[in-house]
């Protein structure tokens, strides 16, 4: 009896624990997708370096308030600064950086269709920066995630929804992060804690975009409304901190399970983007998200059976 007994008891906490994971995943890929919603509503009353930077230091500083003065985990040291600031530059500079501009010329649901294409990317990028061979289905899955993205974005650019331009900085904005997150995985972080390096390379990455707020800074262009206001605080906390937070709980638990929950962000990032900013989804739209999902699962899959 006592044995089984614990049988039941062990059976019901994987249960629970699968059941936590499967809301942890939801919750991370609606509000990953949700910033691309976010961002063009701030848009709407600011420019785009206006709303990363404030978003980047109101985010860097929060977590490393709670890592630093909360939980007393250690600054970084020496090496690890120059690696903060290269993962900042390329991770938040550039890939945020550049996403916001795109913003401006892309609409909400293609941008949330492109980032789910990180992960073929990221593959190939480490192909190449290994020097080993790219692998078939690699090769096919960016295929079909590109005509995704292509029949996606057609009836977007009739429409005036997107702009040759805007795609262009959109892709150099996710070959950043695609970089950045091979950057990362290859470079050796000791016990500095992930809330840390995550607060120091958000607020890293904002100051190198200082220069160029002050640059194309337009006082005009800019009205601190509410939707200002909201848009920023959304982006910082839910999406910057908490989103993050629930990757990594995610990555922990298991890597390979956990990329599977990016194949989501494309569907979500439609939805938001029809309900909040009344964006058009039509059968392109659909076949262009099956094409990008199809290509992911396929670059994935080899992983998942290993």
């Amino acid at each position: 009896m006592t044995l089984l007994k614990s049988f039941s008891n062990n059976k019901f906490s994987l249960k629970a624990t699968g059941v936590k994971l499967t809301i942890t995943g939801l919750c991370f890929a609606i509000l990953w997708s949700s910033a691309s919603a976010a961002t063009k509503i701030g848009l709407e009353s600011a420019q785009p370096f206006v709303i990363a930077v404030t978003r980047f230091f109101i985010g860097g500083a929060i977590m490393l308030f709670i890592t630093h003065v909360l939980l007393k985990k250690r600054l970084p040291k020496q090496k690890e600064w120059n690696q903060l600031a290269m993962y900042g530059l390329l991770n938040i500079s550039i890939y945020l950086g550049c996403y916001v501009i795109a913003m401006q010329n892309v609409s909400a649901g293609l941008g949330s269709l492109s980032v789910g294409t990180n992960p073929v990317l990221i593959s190939i990028i480490t192909s190449i920066w290994l020097k080993q061979p790219v692998k078939g289905n690699t090769i096919f899955s960016l295929l079909l995630c590109t005509a995704g993205i292509v029949i996606a974005a057609y009836p977007l650019l009739e429409n005036s929804y997107a702009t040759p331009t805007g795609l262009i900085i959109l892709s150099i904005s996710m070959l950043s992060y695609s970089v950045g997150a091979l950057y990362f995985s290859q470079k050796k972080w000791n016990d500095l804690h992930i809330l840390t390096i995550n607060g120091w390379q958000t607020l890293l990455g904002g100051l190198f975009l200082l220069p160029f707020l002050f640059i194309f800074y337009d006082k005009t262009k800019n009205t601190y409304d509410l939707k200002w206001i909201s848009c920023v605080l959304w982006l910082a906390i839910p999406v910057s901190i908490g989103a993050v937070q629930l990757w990594l709980y995610l990555l922990r638990n298991n890597p390979v399970k956990a990329s599977f929950w990016l194949f989501l962000c494309p569907a979500f990032g439609f939805v938001i983007a029809a309900i909040l900013m009344k964006e058009p989804i039509s059968t392109y739209t659909f076949i262009g998200v099956a094409f990008v999902i199809a290509g992911l699962y396929l670059v994935q899959k080899k992983k998942a059976t290993v």
